[in-house]
């Protein structure tokens, strides 16, 4: 086992009675040592028969109120968390042999936090929330192209494209968090954090 993360997560499991600072630390980490998206997870959702499917997402803030990513509320992953608010997010840093497992409920962040994430974003990432209709059929490439170009037609100034209706955020409020450390022969470390009404519970995990 790398013995650096095994004294610091030691040291985590015994200072830190709030899963959410704990995850701060971790994410400060990653953002150093990751190279693409230290952010990115994946999001697992299950329809109302039962389906699941899973996809990667970006983590845009996170406190203690929930965890929070963007997407247009017609995609397939916006349908299943309507039909069913019950997901689950991991992250894995494979730079620090590190997981972060959340389970949780799903519920829209309010008009104010969406407009002002979508307005930080670039010109043609606030045109293409207009012109993608996430997750429908394409009949070919063009077709979006052709969105794009239209839709920076009626936009042409970059600093007055409105967020469209159809995008918002989710927010992940937790009930459970688990922060998985590598250990040799696969002897892994596992810290679990039960919500129990306002406060969290701890617990070892056997690997």
């Amino acid at each position: 086992m790398n013995q650096k993360n095994s004294l610091d997560l030691n040291k985590s499991f015994k200072d830190e009675d709030n899963p959410i600072s704990l995850f701060k630390i971790w994410f400060e980490e990653a953002k150093k040592s990751e190279l693409n998206d230290p952010n990115a997870l994946s999001l697992a959702t299950s329809d109302n028969t039962g389906v699941p499917s899973v996809r990667m997402v970006l983590l845009k803030s996170f406190d203690n109120s929930g965890f929070v990513f963007y997407t247009n509320l017609n995609s397939t992953k916006s349908k299943a968390i309507k039909d069913n608010p019950i997901v689950s997010m991991c992250f894995h840093w494979k730079s620090l042999l590190r997981q972060v497992r959340i389970t949780g409920k799903a519920s829209n962040v309010s008009d104010q936090e969406a407009d002002e994430y979508y307005n930080s974003r670039s010109y043609g990432s606030r045109i293409g929330a207009w012109a993608s209709k996430q997750s429908s059929i394409l009949n070919n490439r063009q077709e979006l192209n052709k969105k794009i170009e239209d839709y920076k037609s009626k936009f042409p100034n970059s600093d007055q494209v409105p967020r469209p209706s159809h995008w918002s955020g989710w927010r992940v409020n937790p009930n459970e968090i688990e922060f998985w450390l590598d250990g040799d022969d696969r002897i892994h470390e596992r810290l679990k954090y039960i919500k129990d009404k306002e406060s969290w519970k701890k617990i070892l995990l056997s690997p």
